[in-house]
C-alpha cells in the first residue's frame, strides 16, 4: 500500500482511531492513579499541556502527565535555553535531571507520562506511530531535516523510541525517524508498536 494514496491515509487514520480509543480506555485507570500520585508528590496540575510542532508545521497542544516541578522554568532557566546550540549533537533528556519529580522519574521510565497522548491520537493531532512532536525552540535547529520531518503526522512512538531512546543524540533520533517517514506502512506501524511495547516492559534506555 503506497504511502500517499487515499487508501493508506484512510487505513492509517482508522487504525489510529480504533486503537487510540481502545488503548486510552485500557490505560485510563493507570492515568487516574498517576494523577493522584503526581498531585500528592508535588504542587501544580498533574496534567501538562504543551505546544508542539505538528504536521506541516502546525502547532497543537500535546497532553501529558506532568513529570517535572511546575516551577522548573523559573528554577532552571538554563535548561530551557537552546540558543547556544549550534547543531543537533546533544541529548534532549539526560540522567539526574533536577527538574524531574520523584513520581516523574517513575512515570517517565515506564512511559506512563505519555499515556494521555492517546487523546491526541483520537482527536487527530497525533498518530500512534510517527516522529515525536518537537517543541518550537528545538525545531528551529532542524535545518534541512525540518520539512521532511514535518511531512507526516507526529506520533507517540517511532523507530527512535524503540532503538536507543534517551541515549540517542537529537540528530540520531531525527535520522532514525526519517527512516520511518521514507518507508512507512501499516505493517511497519505494527512492528514499531510491538518493539515499543517490549522496550516499555523492559524499561530500556530511559533516563
Amino acid at each position: 500500500m503506497k504511502q500517499d494514496t487515499l487508501l493508506y491515509k484512510f487505513t492509517k487514520r482508522l487504525f489510529d482511531l480504533i486503537f487510540g480509543i481502545l488503548l486510552f480506555l485500557i490505560s485510563l485507570p493507570i492515568i487516574i492513579i498517576a494523577i493522584f500520585a503526581i498531585r500528592i508528590d508535588s504542587p501544580g496540575s498533574p496534567i501538562f499541556f504543551q505546544k508542539r510542532v505538528g504536521h506541516n508545521g502546525k502547532l497543537f497542544t500535546m497532553i501529558k502527565l506532568r513529570g517535572m516541578y511546575s516551577n522548573s522554568r523559573k528554577l532552571f532557566p538554563r535548561l530551557y535555553d537552546y540558543s547556544g546550540q549550534n547543531d543537533l549533537n546533544f541529548h534532549f533528556h539526560f540522567a539526574e535531571d533536577p527538574r524531574v519529580t520523584k513520581v516523574g522519574r517513575f512515570t517517565r521510565k515506564t512511559s506512563i507520562d505519555e499515556l494521555p497522548n492517546f487523546l491526541n491520537v483520537v482527536m487527530g493531532s497525533m498518530s500512534l506511530v510517527g516522529p515525536r512532536p518537537e517543541i518550537p525552540e528545538v525545531m528551529n535547529l532542524y535545518g534541512p531535516y525540518r520539512d521532511e520531518y514535518l511531512s507526516v503526522k507526529p506520533g507517540i512512538t517511532c523507530w527512535s523510541k524503540c532503538t536507543g531512546r534517551d541515549t540517542l543524540t537529537k540528530e540520531e533520533t531525527i535520522l532514525l525517524d526519517l527512516g520511518y517517514v521514507r518507508s512507512r506502512s501499516i505493517m511497519i506501524d505494527f512492528k514499531i508498536l510491538y518493539k515499543t511495547f517490549l522496550n516499555v516492559l523492559g524499561i530500556k534506555n530511559v533516563f
